[in-house]
């Protein structure tokens, strides 16, 4: 969970609404891991957990044994290998990702459906929305007065019914489960990319002029508050904003900019995660795994999204 997120959870529970406002999600897709540097095997391990699941998810690590962890990951291999050939191809690894990541999405939607479906008529409204997740400040707006403008529910509210507005594709004001899941993750749907494109400009042009500028796209990721040097990778980014993020060179990313960074075209990340994997654990480099490579690197598939960020190892594998 970034600062932002913790932050508005925070005041969400301190003020104690039913639901909370949509958040700004990670700003992009992240070139493949298999350029990164190298890093001790235990470090390594980390940052698959926590890049594939975020800290909190990757937790989850810790409620089975190693050997409960192996026996649970094997069940799954059997799974992914769709034709039971006893290898695991790249493919096979990118479709289950894919599938797993779709079943996260709508399974985080059924768990708060009913916070939001107030009157239980299987569709969410905007007003059941709003008084769910702001009910309270509606209420006692004078408590929010000192809040910051990043926090100000005064911005957020009419974003969110913007967002709502969006994925409400017939215009009825209330949205069945697929209008409803494409609100809560508009990424995972074309239509509403504009719509993240959008928010992700408005939470960084801070000076409101539009556009991106270099200061702004740096400050989004490393507060300088020692006045002390930039850390090396501050730099780099530097480089990367000049060389590859602001395509016209005039010194700011505009929304089409915006849009080629944190939806890269060439990208896809779940043919990205699956060749991760299958490079870290290919002991024979033949460019497929068996069961037994798998279980051989098993911590590195318990953080990956193969394994539906952790959960699918806590679960009898007759579900999946």
């Amino acid at each position: 969970m970034d600062v932002f997120s913790f932050m508005c959870a925070a005041l969400l529970c301190a003020v104690a609404v039913h639901g909370k406002p949509t958040l700004r999600k990670d700003r992009v897709l992240h070139d493949t891991e298999l350029g990164r540097p190298a890093l001790e095997e235990n470090k390594s391990f980390q940052y698959d957990h926590e890049a594939f699941l975020g800290k909190e998810e990757a937790r989850t690590f810790d409620q089975l044994t190693p050997d409960e962890s192996k026996d649970r990951l094997g069940k799954i291999v059997d799974r992914i290998d769709n034709d039971a050939d006893g290898y695991i191809t790249t493919a096979e690894l990118k479709a289950w990702i894919k599938r797993v990541q779709k079943r996260y999405v709508y399974e985080n939607v059924a768990k708060v459906w009913t916070d939001y479906d107030l009157n239980k008529d299987n569709k969410i409204s905007w007003d059941e929305y709003k008084q769910a997740t702001y009910g309270y400040y509606l209420a006692n707006p004078e408590e929010f007065e000192e809040a910051t403008d990043q926090f100000s529910f005064k911005k957020m509210l009419p974003r969110d019914e913007r967002r709502f507005n969006t994925a409400d594709l017939d215009g009825d004001l209330a949205a069945d489960r697929e209008e409803f899941t494409s609100f809560l993750h508009p990424e995972e749907f074309e239509h509403m990319r504009d719509t993240v494109v959008l928010e992700t400009l408005e939470d960084i042009d801070k000076n409101g002029d539009g556009h991106v500028d270099e200061d702004e796209y740096i400050a989004d990721m490393f507060a300088h508050e020692d006045g002390g040097p930039e850390p090396d990778w501050i730099k780099t980014e530097r480089e990367q904003f000049s060389d590859f993020r602001d395509l016209n060179k005039d010194g700011k990313m505009d929304q089409d900019e915006i849009r080629h960074w944190i939806m890269p075209q060439d990208y896809d990340h779940a043919q990205a995660e699956a060749r991760h994997l299958v490079y870290e654990s290919d002991q024979d480099k033949d460019q497929m795994l068996t069961k037994e490579e798998i279980l051989e690197n098993w911590n590195m598939f318990v953080g990956s999204q193969a394994t539906n960020y952790g959960e699918d190892l806590t679960k009898n594998h007759d579900e999946l």
